[in-house]
């Protein structure tokens, strides 16, 4: 075999181990869901944090930060607790007390959709390092949404 193609048939198979070696390491990390996500359908980026040993969120940004009708910035108006409908949806914690189970998952957490005033159960999935998948349900998971969350570079990072 030509040494050109063996040094690059070990190049591929160099960087490969690399990239398997990096995915296997971010998914292990109880810490790999930490940073900025942007929702499923583009409209609010989402900021994970850790919390001493648990992982919360709060929305950070919204395509559509202040109410159309208003000016002013959006509402929690459609929340069960009527003290909490004079709330901001922009800064509000809608991730809660996510536990790092096992290899790139995360659930016992709740999850708070503005848009209908519901708390649901969640878990959430690493399906790689740029790429959550976020599932509400209630009761048991079967009963439940899944939206996918993609890893944003935010400004200040």
């Amino acid at each position: 075999m030509p040494k050109m193609k063996k040094l690059f048939l070990f190049s591929i198979s160099s960087m490969l181990v690399l990239l398997m070696i990096t995915a296997f390491t971010l998914i292990n990390n109880p810490d790999a869901m930490i940073g900025y996500w942007r929702t499923g359908d583009g409209k609010a980026i989402v900021q994970v944090y850790k919390q001493e040993d648990k992982y919360f969120g709060k929305i950070v940004w919204l395509a559509e930060p202040n109410d159309p009708e208003t000016g002013k910035p959006k509402l929690d108006k459609k929340n069960e607790e009527e003290k909490l409908r004079a709330r901001p949806i922009l800064g509000m914690v809608n991730l809660r007390e996510f536990k790092f189970i096992k290899k790139g998952v995360w659930e016992e957490g709740k999850i708070y959709d503005p848009k209908s005033g519901n708390d649901y159960s969640c878990e959430i999935k690493m399906a790689d390092e740029n790429t959550l998948e976020v599932r509400g349900y209630v009761g048991i998971s079967m009963f439940g949404r899944t939206d996918t969350w993609k890893r944003q570079r935010m400004k200040n990072q």
